[in-house]
């Protein structure tokens, strides 16, 4: 995956796909429909206070990446996505795979159930298997990574990869055989140590011994 989108970029990106699809009418957006998209306190993680600057710094990024493009005047711009399904893109998503990637850009690592639950206004899943089924295939297609079942956690999470490689933790298992490990060596060690302890004591006793 050649992309590497920051937090901010991410986040622009997914609300004009979100918004192309739930408000056509109002697509491609402005400067300050944007902002307030990127700003929403519902269906975003994490919930960021970016300023107007800072969209348009944004913007700017992504326009010049060809990921985006502007629309119009000055002071009538409007920005519209060219990230993917488009004659300037190679990224080619299904409607459940963009949807996938649509909420996955506003909120990040996900579970296949959450994913369905919260992908209702942009495609249908008939259960959660289906969605867990695209997952595999946009996995395959290196667009997604799973990551190891959290603790007390049924489902493990699948982030997407536009961001760059995801670098994913030992599993608790893992943790807990290295410690094991560890530990072996050391009473390992320990064995050593004291028997060499005691064959000096011995070799101590019989020096006292030789000069009586």
């Amino acid at each position: 995956m050649d992309l590497n989108l920051t937090l901010n970029e991410t986040r622009v990106l997914g609300c004009l796909l979100e918004k192309e699809s739930t408000t056509p009418d109002l697509y491609p957006l402005t400067l300050n429909s944007l902002l307030n998209a990127c700003n929403q306190k519902s269906n975003r993680d994490p919930v960021l206070s970016l300023t107007p600057a800072d969209v348009k710094s944004t913007l700017d990024d992504l326009v010049e990446q060809r990921l985006v493009s502007e629309e119009g005047g000055s002071r009538t711009s409007k920005y519209r996505h060219r990230f993917c399904n488009t004659l300037f893109s190679d990224l080619k998503f299904s409607e459940q795979e963009r949807a996938i990637v649509c909420v996955m850009l506003l909120r990040g690592p996900q579970t296949p159930g959450e994913i369905r639950s919260r992908t209702g206004r942009l495609t249908q899943f008939s259960d959660v298997s289906q969605v867990e089924t695209v997952l595999q295939d946009m996995a395959e297609k290196e667009w997604v990574r799973q990551l190891p079942k959290e603790p007390g956690k049924r489902e493990s999470r699948f982030a997407h990869l536009f961001s760059g490689d995801i670098e994913v933790p030992p599993s608790p298992v893992t943790v807990m055989a290295d410690d094991k490990s560890r530990i072996q060596e050391l009473e390992h060690e320990v064995k050593v140590l004291k028997a060499e302890i005691e064959r000096l004591n011995q070799l101590l006793v019989s020096s006292a011994d030789g000069l009586e």
